[in-house]
């Protein structure tokens, strides 16, 4: 009985942009503190990217929020209520998340693997109906794989893998998605489709990027992480200064209005900034 209930809860919000709160989380692993009391909330349908060094903490953040990493304190909230609370089918339901790595080769067609992202919402065994199979070649044609429907998912290049594995999480139908560096190892215009493809579905996201000229592009917010902790949170124009990039990048750069857009840009310029690093701080 208990399990219905909270079935019945979380699926009232199956579908729905979510409100993510990351509630003073910290991750300790094997005695170094990874993520260190941090908290961030999303609104529902806001796009909020994740930025800062390799090493910042952010790709260990999402495991938190996805639920791979049980924080070692904090809370992580969806629509008020505990991730590791909410039974694993019907937080399935409400959240996707694409990773970076993969796990192994799969011995499964492309179509299998975009598949997968039904299964939330099936029975167990159960097979693919028309609505399925709607929603999973709608989703094939979204990421333009389509034309890799039966290849074997493992024969795949990274790129190609990178979009099946969005593919897959869209097939999911869930309102809130977690995404770290969703656009690794894809090409300028599949950057562009699969950041488009996120705005377009009007999701709550949390998106770990490098590219700091994409997030402010296609980011309501860009928070930026350093060291295991949140060190700015804003918007584009508010967190993307020479002064910031230069204190958690250490690096030389420009930051301008494009002519054309208006959005932040980053130029980056040669050398480094040990000393305005020092100067900052000071």
């Amino acid at each position: 009985m208990a399990d219905e209930e909270a079935g019945a809860v979380t699926d009232r919000h199956a579908g729905k942009p979510g409100a993510l709160d990351a509630d003073n989380i910290s991750v300790v692993v094997k005695g170094r503190t990874l993520v260190d009391r941090v908290s961030l909330r999303v609104a529902p349908g806001e796009v909020v990217g994740l930025a800062g060094p390799n090493g910042a903490g952010k790709s260990t953040l999402l495991r938190a929020v996805y639920r791979a990493q049980r924080p070692t304190a904090g809370r992580v909230l969806l629509d008020g209520e505990d991730v590791w609370r909410i039974p694993a089918k019907h937080l399935a339901r409400r959240l996707a998340a694409v990773l970076q790595e993969t796990a192994g080769d799969f011995e499964l067609t492309v179509y299998d693997v975009v598949a997968m992202g039904r299964t939330p919402h099936k029975r167990a065994f159960a097979g693919d109906d028309a609505d399925d199979r709607a929603i999973i070649t709608d989703a094939l044609a979204e990421l333009n794989v389509v034309p890799l429907m039966h290849a074997p998912f493992d024969r795949l290049s990274g790129g190609e893998k990178q979009r099946v594995l969005i593919a897959r999480a869209l097939a999911q139908r869930a309102g809130t998605m977690v995404l770290d560096e969703p656009t690794n190892h894809l090409d300028l215009r599949h950057q562009l489709d699969a950041l488009r493809l996120v705005r377009r579905l009007g999701v709550t996201a949390v998106i770990a990027l490098h590219d700091l000229n994409l997030a402010a592009s296609f980011c309501d917010r860009i928070c930026v992480m350093d060291g295991g902790r949140l060190v700015a949170v804003g918007t584009p124009q508010e967190v993307l200064t020479a002064a910031l990039l230069a204190e958690v990048y250490r690096v030389d750069a420009d930051v301008a209005p494009h002519p054309r857009t208006g959005i932040p840009q980053v130029t980056l310029l040669p050398g480094t900034v040990l000393q305005m690093r020092r100067e900052f701080r000071a």
